[in-house]
């Protein structure tokens, strides 16, 4: 796929964005690469918050439409106030902005091209607009688009805005890393026979699992890593079990958490869900190769008949591709519930991060600190929310580093902030587990206050040095 660019000149860019207050633009279409019919227009368009079209002709006008509400193919016309259209021209000081005719409706939302009534954009699946001034919105045709209807580009930006507060609270300084930081790194499992917390990463292929893992390493290491092999590929990178363990610095103390990596998911084939049952009860051991032919057999190799609490999982974190929240399959989606189902059956507590926040919000991608004022990051954790049953106050937006040379500080936050609540929600599970033996005289299960942490070094978890 040909990577796309903005046809928008700089001063064209600026006179668009003044139509706005404080707004980034995100490319999400553009028909030159994508094609010119309403199937693939609704296939990167639906379901992004507010948009904006922007339609090209050789005559030199670039036009369009903007809404602040979502198309859906609901079939029904839409009411949206702050609807308008709008045209720039080289003969125009400002660009021409036309409000919607009061009482009607802005645009018919249907699987067409986007049809405004007086604009109908990708007319019968070609690169032409259809123009009726006096529906729905009065304008001279020449003022809008100089009678020129064939499009020489349609592109489609998502209008990226910053809510008037934010949605979660968070301490963005130095002192707040480091306490985080230090929390993490005294944490003591409540129970006397587990010493780390054990929490697997499940997700589709390309979310940032294992990018997740070294990007925890890194801040906790002071510096780049890459223990866990990550890439991009259309096939899953992993295709072991891994259990990882993480030092504070080279040489310090262990991190009292094991971070577990999986095969990614795929809608056919990819991780086998009673594989996925065995991690969650101790039976897969480290480096064990997952077999595209079945689950794990209990006389293979990598099966570990005996297990203790300490060998099961105490957390398990879906990672999902925030870029990629509105084009989940339902095949996908059905999939990430029914192993969400069998999780809950079993007791073991969920969180969700939504990786690559930076790559999907433009404002998030200036500044992090924007990460919990974004109104599209909200909208997409409130759509994994409804669609997977999480609470929203279970679903965390991170940053994984990707091209970074070095450490950030608001990177470091956010991800020190997910590990913590990941150690929380393993307490969750080991009082659970208290409570089910509470009264068994040959429990193991006992508060741990009073011990002290054993000397990791000696621990057969696969460690990061």
């Amino acid at each position: 796929m040909a990577t796309m660019k903005s046809a928008l000149s700089k001063d064209q860019e600026k006179q668009l964005l003044s139509l706005f207050s404080r707004v980034k633009l995100h490319l999400l279409h553009k028909a030159s690469i994508h094609g010119f019919t309403a199937n693939v227009f609704h296939r990167h368009c639906d379901n992004q918050g507010p948009t904006v079209i922007v339609a090209y002709n050789a005559a030199g006008f670039i036009y369009g439409a903007y809404t602040s509400k979502d198309y859906t193919q609901g079939g029904e016309g839409v009411n949206d106030e702050k609807t308008f259209l709008y045209s720039i021209s080289a003969e125009r000081n400002k660009p021409l902005r036309v409000a919607a005719i009061i009482g009607q409706c802005a645009f018919t939302d249907g699987g067409t091209g986007p049809n405004y009534g007086a604009l109908v954009f990708l007319h019968d699946d070609k690169p032409e607009v259809q123009s009726n001034p006096g529906t729905g919105f009065n304008f001279q045709a020449a003022d809008m688009h100089g009678n020129d209807l064939t499009l020489t580009e349609f592109e489609v930006y998502r209008v990226e805005d910053l809510l008037p507060k934010p949605w979660r609270n968070i301490k963005w300084t130095a002192e707040q890393k480091q306490q985080l930081m230090k929390a993490i790194l005294n944490y003591k499992p409540d129970i006397k026979t587990v010493h780390q917390a054990r929490v697997l990463l499940v997700g589709p292929i390309g979310a940032g699992k294992s990018s997740f893992f070294n990007s925890i390493n890194s801040a906790f290491r002071g510096n780049m890593t890459s223990q866990a092999i990550a890439g991009t590929a259309g096939e899953s990178v992993t295709t072991q079990f891994r259990t990882y363990t993480i030092k504070a610095g080279k040489g310090g103390c262990a991190v009292p958490l094991i971070l577990c990596d999986t095969m990614g998911l795929e809608e056919k084939g990819g991780l086998d869900i009673e594989d996925l049952v065995n991690i969650y009860k101790g039976h897969i051991k480290d480096r064990y190769q997952f077999s595209t032919s079945g689950p794990i057999l209990t006389d293979a190799p990598g099966y570990q008949k005996h297990v203790t609490l300490s060998d099961r999982i105490h957390c398990v974190v879906y990672v999902v591709d925030t870029c990629k929240v509105s084009i989940l399959s339902q095949k996908m989606l059905e999939k990430l519930c029914a192993i969400r189902r069998k999780t809950n059956q079993l007791g073991i507590p969920q969180l969700l991060l939504m990786t690559k926040v930076d790559e999907a919000c433009p404002l998030v991608a200036e500044d992090l600190k924007n990460v919990y004022r974004s109104f599209y990051i909200q909208k997409k954790a409130r759509e994994l929310s409804e669609a997977l049953g999480i609470p929203l106050s279970c679903i965390l937006p991170v940053k994984n580093y990707s091209e970074e040379l070095d450490l950030d500080q608001d990177t470091d936050t956010l991800l020190f902030g997910a590990v913590q609540h990941m150690l929380n929600f393993a307490d969750s599970f080991f009082e659970n587990q208290a409570e089910i033996q509470e009264g068994n005289d040959q429990m193991e299960l006992y508060r741990s206050s009073d011990i002290s942490r054993p000397d990791y070094q000696e621990h057969k978890e696969h460690q990061i040095i």
